[in-house]
Parts: structure tokens; C-alpha cells; sequence
């Protein structure tokens, strides 16, 4: 078995890379070739969770579990707000094969699902970006964006201008070309945006439908279990909505939970799964004044065709630790 660094994983995962492996990964699942349970999600104190999500890609030869950590109040304090690690085995024997970090695993895995979900359902011609939050997934999710439309404009705003101005920074130096700027407000940042990605650790609504504009495209990212919700009802309502898995959505997804739960949409409000629009059994955006919005929760078919992917490119360039556990 070998133990990967987040350095080994990020080396290896490179987005053009991971962005076809995710976009296969969500094909499977759309098609019944991922066994795919539902996430587990445990309280371990405060508002801080431990999640355990197992998965098997038999085609793959693959199953392996992720388990990790999600403290929220963690990127005020300088840590990421995703920890843990990722379980990988192989088929024939039942073997352990790999053991890597979890969170370099799930920032990479889940900025590529949003630039496969961006390239299929935004404008061809948009420009501007909007990023909610500025955490290890707005820096990502910001060269996801990049990879897949010739962003001009890119607009910031976190927990404080302070955050968001020194997020802004960093970047500045990384995409000297980008017009980047840190804002107070969502609502007034949000105005003739493209773009939208929310990727925070937010219990409470950070975007609201009467702040987007038509034609943009939203990926709503960061709230990862029924009791976090990043938009509100009046956005899941007014848009074409799509997800990654319709199981792990109806069960996890707290906003588009509450706006059933109200009323407010019925099931066939989901227009497809990213992986039925790939393989054209779902239409993606239907015209330039729609709104599109990508419910990204995250599946473990994800992880485990990333995490195997990983492992066969250590074994070749052996790179990695290798360990015994037995």
C-alpha cells in the first residue's frame, strides 16, 4: 500500500485530468455503474461533523471510502474547513492499495465537477465571475472557472473585506491579466454577474434568486448537509436546476429539501444529472436569458476514480510512501 501527500495528489491531479476523470465518474453514476450510498454524516461536537462516504466503481475495479472532518468555523483560524482521508482498495483480492489526503482530494475533485457543470450549461460568451467565499475552494474553483471560459472580470467576497482583499491578493499575483477585486456585499457583487460559485462553510443563505440576473449560471457548492444552505428558495425556484445524483440531492441537499417541503418546486424541477446531460439523455441550458444552477453536492464515485487514478500514476512514477499494515 502507499501513502500519498497532498503534494503527491495535486502533482498527479492535474484539473485538465481531474475534469475528465469527474466528468466519468458522473456519467457512471448517472448510468447505475457507481454503488453509491448515501454520505454519513456524525456529530462530534459544536457545529463540526465527521463524514464517512463509501462508494465502488466495479468497472473500475475500485471501492475505497473517504473520511472527513468538516469544521466550519476552521478557515477563520487558518485551517481548511474539509480534513481527512481517503481509502482506497482494489476488487480481486479486497486489498487496501492507497491512503491520501483527503482534503487536497476533495477540493480538486469538486472544483473539476463545477468546470464540467460550467462548460455544459453557461453562456459560451461569459465573462464575469462571481466567487462567494475564499477558502481552499475559491482557489480553486477560481482556476476551474478559468479552464473552461475566458473570464475577464472576477469579484470576491468573504466572511470579511479583510479575507477578501488579502484571497484577492494572492490571486492577483497568480492571474496578473485578471480584473479581481474584494467586495462587501453578495447582493451588489452579484449584480451583471455571469458566474456565480458559492464554496463556503455557511450555515445561513449566502445568495438570494432576486440578486441573480438571467443568464447566469450558479454552482452552489458548499453546503454539504440538509442543516447548510447557501441559496435560498426563490433561487432553486426561478432556475433550470441540475445536480450531480438525484438520490444524494432529495436526501442531503437542504435547499432544494426545503423548497419541496414547501412546495415551492416538486421533484421534476430537476431537469437532469450532469451526467445525463454528457451523454445528451437531458437538455443543458435551452437559451441566453436562462438561469442555470449546478447543486453540487459531492459523490464518492467522485473521489474513487480520482483516488484510483492516483494510485496507478504513484505506482508508475513511484512516487508516494510505501507501508505495510500487516
Amino acid at each position: 500500500m502507499i501513502v500519498l501527500s497532498s503534494k503527491d495528489v495535486s502533482d498527479i491531479l492535474t484539473p485538465d485530468i481531474a475534469k475528465e476523470l469527474v466528468a466519468k465518474a458522473l456519467v457512471a453514476a448517472s448510468q447505475g455503474a457507481a454503488n453509491l450510498p448515501l454520505r454519513t454524516a456524525i456529530d462530534v461536537g459544536g457545529n463540526n461533523r465527521l463524514g464517512i462516504m463509501p462508494g465502488a466503481l466495479p468497472d473500475a475495479g475500485c471501492f475505497g471510502v473517504k473520511l472527513i472532518s468538516l469544521f466550519p468555523d476552521n478557515p477563520s483560524k487558518g485551517f481548511s474547513s474539509h480534513s481527512g482521508i481517503m481509502v482506497a482498495f482494489e476488487s480481486e483480492h479486497g486489498q487496501p492499495t492507497a491512503i491520501m489526503d483527503a482534503g487536497i482530494l476533495t477540493a480538486i475533485r469538486t472544483s473539476a465537477a463545477s468546470a464540467v457543470a460550467t462548460d455544459l450549461l453557461a453562456r459560451r460568451d461569459a465573462a464575469s465571475l462571481l466567487i462567494v467565499g475564499t477558502g481552499e475552494q475559491a482557489e480553486f474553483h477560481l482556476a476551474a472557472m478559468l479552464s473552461v471560459r475566458a473570464i475577464k472580470l472576477v469579484r470576491i467576497v468573504g466572511r470579511s473585506m479583510e479575507r477578501g482583499e488579502k484571497f484577492v491578493s494572492a490571486m492577483r499575483h497568480r492571474y496578473p491579466e485578471l480584473d479581481i477585486s474584494a467586495h462587501q456585499n453578495v447582493r451588489d457583487a452579484a449584480k451583471g454577474a455571469d458566474l456565480i460559485c458559492t464554496v463556503t462553510s455557511s450555515q445561513d443563505t449566502v445568495l438570494q434568486g432576486d440578486w441573480v440576473g438571467s443568464g447566469c449560471h450558479v454552482n452552489a457548492v458548499g453546503a454539504s448537509i440538509p442543516a447548510m444552505r447557501e441559496i435560498d428558495e426563490d433561487l432553486i425556484a426561478k432556475s433550470s436546476l441540475f445536480v450531480d445524483y438525484r438520490p444524494s440531492a432529495f436526501a442531503q441537499a437542504g435547499d432544494i429539501i426545503k423548497a419541496l417541503e414547501s412546495g415551492r418546486i416538486t421533484k421534476s424541477h430537476i431537469i437532469g444529472e450532469i451526467g445525463e446531460v454528457l451523454t445528451n439523455k437531458s437538455s443543458g441550458r435551452r437559451h441566453d436569458e436562462e438561469i442555470t444552477l449546478f447543486r453540487s453536492l459531492g459523490i464518492a464515485a467522485q473521489d474513487l476514480i480520482c483516488a484510483n487514478y492516483a494510485f496507478e500514476t504513484a505506482m508508475r512514477r513511484e512516487i508516494g510512501t510505501r507501508v505495510s499494515v500487516t
